[in-house]
C-alpha cells in the first residue's frame, strides 16, 4: 500500500490558511482499515444514505470485526441482497433507518444478516 505525504495542519473550509510544508507520513491503509482480515469494500448504490453523505457509487469500507451496535452504519444482507443503512433498536427490536425522509425505517426481518459495520466512505468528487 502506498504511503502518502500528511499535511500536519488541517484545511480550512472557509478563509484560506497556508500549510507551510509542515508534513507526516501517512499509510493510507493504516487510516481506512483497522481489521484488514475482517475488511471489505462495497459499492453503493441507491439514494436512501444520502442525508450522511452517502451517494450512489460511492465505496463503502465495511468492517465484520467492529461492534454491532445502535446508531452505527452497517450492511445487512436481505434476502441475499444488501443493503445499506442506520441500526437503531425500538421496543427490543432492531431497525434499519434510510438517512432521506422519501424511505421509512422498517424493522430487520429475522432471515437477515447484519454483514459488517460502515468504518469508512469514500466519494469521488470528481464525479460529482
Amino acid at each position: 500500500m502506498a504511503v502518502l505525504p500528511l499535511f500536519i495542519e488541517s484545511v480550512k473550509c472557509g478563509f484560506p490558511s497556508p500549510a507551510d510544508g509542515h508534513q507526516e507520513q501517512l499509510e493510507l491503509e493504516e487510516y481506512l482499515i483497522r481489521n484488514p482480515n475482517a475488511t471489505f469494500l462495497l459499492r453503493a448504490s441507491g439514494e436512501s444514505m444520502v442525508g450522511i453523505g452517502i451517494y450512489d457509487g460511492d465505496l463503502l469500507v465495511v468492517d465484520r470485526a467492529e461492534s454491532i451496535v445502535p446508531g452505527r452504519i452497517v450492511v445487512v444482507r436481505i434476502y441475499d441482497e444488501f443493503t445499506c443503512k442506520r441500526l437503531i433498536r425500538h421496543n427490543g427490536v432492531w431497525w434499519l433507518k434510510a438517512a432521506n425522509p422519501a424511505f421509512k425505517p422498517y424493522p430487520m426481518p429475522e432471515d437477515s444478516e447484519i454483514f459488517g459495520v460502515v468504518t469508512r466512505n469514500i466519494h469521488d468528487l470528481l464525479k460529482v
